[in-house]
Formats: C-alpha cells, structure tokens, sequence
C-alpha cells in the first residue's frame, strides 16, 4: 500500500510539474507503459491471495484512472496554451501600411464570365427579366421529367450526365445538365402561378452553372448557362424573334447584325430553332458580323404545352418562349478568348490580360431600340 501511495503522488507531481506536451508523455511512459510503476503493480496481481488480489487489483484500478485523467486534464491544459502562443506569435497586424512588394501586384479584375454575366442582367434586366436561380444538384423528374425528355432521350445516358447516389426514397439524383430546371421550378412556385392567373407575365433569366461529361478546346465538364424564359397569354414566336435580336445587337455592340433563325428540335420546346449570326474568317481569325459565313449561339423555341402542363399550368391558356445559351462560348466570341479551358486554369497572366475593371460597369443599351 505504501507503494500505491509513493506512486500516485510522485506520477500526479510529475504530471502537473509537465512544462510540454512531449514532458507530460514521457510521465505518462513512465507511469503507464509496458515498464512503468502502475504497470509493474499490475504484474505483481498473480502472486498473491483471492481476496488479497482482488482488494489490491482494484486499487491499482483506481491509482491508474487518477493518473490518466489527471493526464488528459493537463494535456488540454498545455494544448491551450501552447495554441495561445502560437496564435500571438502568428498575428497579423492588419492596420500596418501595405507593404512595398504587395503594391507592385497591382489591382485584381473580374473573370470574363463575371463580366458577361453583368452584361446579360443589365441587357436583359432593360427588357424586363428577372433573374432567378436553382440548385446545382436536381433530381431527375426537374432536370427531366418535367422538361419532356423522354426516359429513351440520349441526354439521359451516363456518357452525357453525371448521375449522383439517390436520395433515401430512391428518387435518381444529377448534376444539373442545363439550367432548364429552374424553369421549371420557376412554373410550379405558387406566387408565379397566382401572378398569372391575375394576368401577369413572366419574365426570367438564369445564369448558373452545369455539367456534362465533355471536355475539350470548346467544351468543359462544368460550364455556364443563361436560360430564358416567358410566360403569358399572348406570347408569340414573333416576341422571342424580336428578344433575340435585340439581345444580339446589344451584347455584340453592332447595329445592323445579320441573325437567321433555322429550324431545330429541342424536347421542351415546340416549335424549335437555333440561333445563327453572320460571320466571317480572315487570316484564320473569326470576326463577328456581315460576312460570308454563320455561327451557332443558342436555341430557343415555343415552350412545349407539355412541358407547361408538368408545371401545373394549363397549355390552353398559358403560353410562352424559352431560350438558352453558353455564356462561356459568348464571352469566347465576344471577347476573342481561343481555348474555353483558358477560362479554368486560374493563370494570373490570363486574368490580367483578358479581366475587367470592378469598377468597369455594362452600358450596353446600343440596338435595344430604347
């Protein structure tokens, strides 16, 4: 029993008088190791009686739990400080004048995609859009279903959409691969659906991210999209030609732009078209306007009646138009950007030289007929 005693005071000394974390375990080594005074106590349990093992064992029991919490007491105790010190050692005096090196840095810029981003809401913000947004993660029946993709549709495939684990009800989870769903979940809001029945329009754009198993000069598996969308009683192909135009003339800054309309098919939509505008290639270089030759930017078309009806509303009353473009592939041609990838590699060299100002705010009211 006096062993028990000399023990428990010399181990607790030695604990609180630990200076460090690496001191404090060298007193844990030495009372609880495979070689230290507990566990030697430990030891000796076999060459004494029943009764007196059993009195024994159980106070070495206790000798040992006094020790370790007195240990995990001290080591919060020395982590505290030691992360004290070193939070006043590391501090950063923030009101001290910037230092000579950081000035040369110079001044940061936005991304090109910001830039565009900008310039679509105040162009289309002139038309009366809102803007609207919606999770990067969908499920199937948004992304989908309610869209008019068939369950056959290629764009279901694994090689085009990047599928998720499914939710605990089983229901199929995507990256979004378009920034459709929003239209979607923009139809079934209950204020949008009593807005309409009150003889209101709807009128909204949507920036946002979306993914699709596709990479190269051109393509990226996660890129940016705009959709847009309208909803009322009247609306018409002639409406959605006259939005487009406008939005042409006004994002590429030119006036008398040749645009043409061809004949296409999309699931959500019907009737259905993409969006050509003129250009020309000289020296290997693309120059946007009169020309000999047309370029791709978008597709658009009629909302499809049953894309109308899987959002609550009745196609017999409701109409509308929809469109949607690569803000990515717009910016690339507005601003002479070669390699989409260009736009993820985070090349401060790139930045610099294709950024904008923060200050550098759109006024792109030019062939908006305002």
């Amino acid at each position: 029993m006096d062993d028990l005693s000399t023990i428990r005071s010399e181990a607790l000394g030695a604990v609180a008088a630990a200076a460090d974390l690496g001191a404090l375990d060298a007193v844990r080594v030495a009372a609880l190791g495979k070689k230290g005074s507990v566990t030697g106590l430990m030891k000796t349990l076999g060459g004494l009686a029943p009764d007196a093992r059993r009195e024994f064992g159980a106070r070495v029991n206790q000798l040992k739990s006094e020790i370790e919490a007195a240990l995990e007491a001290r080591k919060a105790s020395l982590g505290a400080s030691a992360l004290a010190d070193r939070l006043a050692a590391e501090k950063v005096d923030v009101s001290l004048p910037t230092r000579p090196d950081f000035a040369n840095w110079g001044q940061g810029t936005l991304h090109p995609i910001g830039q565009v981003m900008d310039e679509l809401a105040a162009i289309f913000g002139e038309m009366g859009f809102a803007w609207a947004e919606g999770p990067d993660i969908e499920d199937d029946w948004h992304n989908f279903t309610a869209l008019n993709i068939p369950p056959d549709h290629p764009a279901r495939q694994m090689q085009d959409t990047f599928y998720l684990p499914p939710r605990a009800d089983g229901t199929p989870m995507v990256l979004r691969t378009h920034t459709s769903p929003v239209q979607a979940r923009t139809m079934l809001d209950k204020a949008v659906q009593k807005m309409l029945a009150d003889g209101g329009s709807l009128r909204v754009i949507v920036p946002g991210r979306t993914f699709r198993l596709d990479s190269d000069a051109t393509h990226t598996p996660m890129f940016h999209q705009v959709e847009g969308l309208v909803i009322d009683r009247t609306t018409h192909m002639g409406h959605l030609k006259g939005c487009l135009v406008d939005f042409c003339r006004a994002f590429f800054e030119v006036d008398e732009f040749p645009i043409r309309f061809r004949p296409s098919y999309f699931p959500f939509t019907e009737p259905s078209a993409e969006l050509d505008i003129g250009c020309s290639w000289k020296d290997g270089e693309l120059r946007i306007g009169a020309g000999d030759s047309w370029l791709e930017i978008l597709g658009c078309g009629m909302v499809h009646p049953r894309a109308i009806a899987n959002c609550g509303l009745d196609p017999a009353v409701y109409q509308g138009f929809a469109f949607g473009m690569g803000i990515d592939r717009i910016a690339m041609l507005k601003y002479g950007i070669p390699d989409l990838r260009s736009f993820f590699d985070s090349d401060l060299r790139w930045l610099r030289h294709y950024g904008f100002s923060a200050l550098e705010w759109p006024s792109l009211t030019q062939g908006l007929g305002r």
